[in-house]
């Protein structure tokens, strides 16, 4: 019964890592590339890369019915960082100068869609 409970519980944390990976790698494709650099982020290409390798690795470990299994723990919580790390560093900053989408201007001003009192 525990052990049935612990391999949901895994399946679970490796797909939760997997969907916020492909989240990420989405985001960052929607992304401009001059954004990137514009908010002292490294590069587009960079991290079109990273989370690529992180979303692959993450496919992996999911267990069998969905991805193949063959990856470890180790692994899945680099994908975690490398997944978080955009999400909570980067995309704020690079949303400043995407212009549009959520977290950006989008034509609004500081004082909101009807300008100030």
């Amino acid at each position: 019964m525990i052990a049935l409970l612990q391999v949901y519980v895994l399946f679970a944390l490796y797909l939760i890592v997997f969907v916020m990976c492909v989240f990420a790698l989405v985001d960052a494709a929607r992304r401009p590339p001059r954004a990137f650099v514009d908010a002292g982020k490294r590069t587009r290409g960079l991290w079109l890369a990273l989370l690529g390798g992180a979303s692959a690795v993450a496919f992996v470990a999911l267990p069998w019915p969905l991805g193949l299994g063959g990856a470890s723990m180790f692994f899945v919580l680099l994908c975690a960082v490398a997944g978080g790390l955009y999400l909570a560093d980067v995309r704020p900053a690079v949303a400043q100068y995407s212009g549009g989408g959520r977290g950006g201007r989008g034509g609004r001003g500081p004082q909101g869609p009807r300008g100030g009192w």
